[in-house]
């Protein structure tokens, strides 16, 4: 289809305007670290697993107890990596295996607002914290993004830089473990449609980081219940994601199928219930 210049210039002007068909406007500064996580991910070996959580008994506390769902998930997290942190391993500029035992940080995309650029919020020592206790340093954050150490203007700067020298701070940061887990974490949880009704999985890129989870769609499905018998139950898409240059197969089932375990006996949630009764 051929324009002519008066034609062009009329749809040059309506793109322009305030027109209530085209909205412009600029491009958050924030999302080129976005696009600088896809890129250093593309150049990883990644390998993913896909997996479904009966989630039914712990939905159903966290829902008493109204703490956060990706709160528990964490929690579940950080015990399950701390009985063989070698699945969040680093490798410093030696080349040599760096190892941080019951000592996992994990990074929880945070949206403080809705279209906002996430918040990379980092838990601190999920392995021994309670599911409230993530709840509520989750919530706060969402409320006052300001209170994560995360959210800082620095993130703003570096943003600004040109992507070469971004891509020379990544590699600083890579060549050093402890530098990287202070500033990054050590495994990564995020988030791409957990309130979905219809369930379905998020393969996400995994940029940086040795392990990371994709939290997908709930979906209810016929299931067996705890009695035997066969009824609708809530079962979580999962993505499991690893760095295959560092975690091989074996070691990568044995952590899911303890990460599966554990998230559906919901016992991480039932812990508080159990310890007010015996008050």
């Amino acid at each position: 289809m051929h324009l002519t210049l008066r034609e062009t210039t009329t749809m040059a002007t309506i793109s322009n305007s305030n027109s209530p068909f085209v909205e412009i406007k600029p491009f958050p500064v924030r999302r080129n670290l976005v696009v600088d996580a896809g890129y250093l991910a593309n150049k990883r070996h990644i390998i993913h697993g896909l997996v479904e959580v009966d989630v039914t008994e712990a939905r159903e506390e966290i829902k008493k107890q109204k703490v956060s769902f990706t709160a528990y998930l964490v929690a579940c997290v950080g015990r399950a990596v701390a009985q063989d942190a070698s699945v969040a391993a680093y490798r410093n500029w030696r080349g040599q295996l760096v190892i941080f035992h019951n000592d996992v940080d994990i990074v929880t995309m945070i949206e403080p607002s809705e279209n906002a650029v996430a918040i990379p919020h980092i838990i601190r020592h999920a392995e021994r914290r309670s599911v409230t206790e993530i709840s509520d340093e989750i919530r706060s954050v969402q409320s006052k993004p300001r209170r994560s150490a995360q959210e800082n203007r620095g993130l703003n700067v570096a943003a600004r830089f040109p992507r070469w020298v971004r891509m020379l701070a990544f590699s600083w940061f890579r060549q050093n473990p402890h530098r990287f887990k202070r500033v990054q974490g050590t495994v990564i949880l995020t988030s791409v449609g957990m309130f979905g009704k219809s369930g379905g999985y998020g393969v996400g890129f995994l940029p940086c980081h040795t392990l990371g989870l994709t939290i997908g769609g709930i979906a209810k499905k016929p299931g067996i219940a705890p009695d035997g018998r066969i009824e609708p139950r809530d079962f979580l898409n999962l993505t499991v994601s690893f760095d295959h240059d560092i975690v091989d197969g074996a070691p990568a089932a044995r952590f899911t199928s303890r990460l599966v375990d554990l998230i559906g006996s919901a016992s991480l949630v039932l812990e508080k219930e159990k310890g007010e009764k015996t008050e």
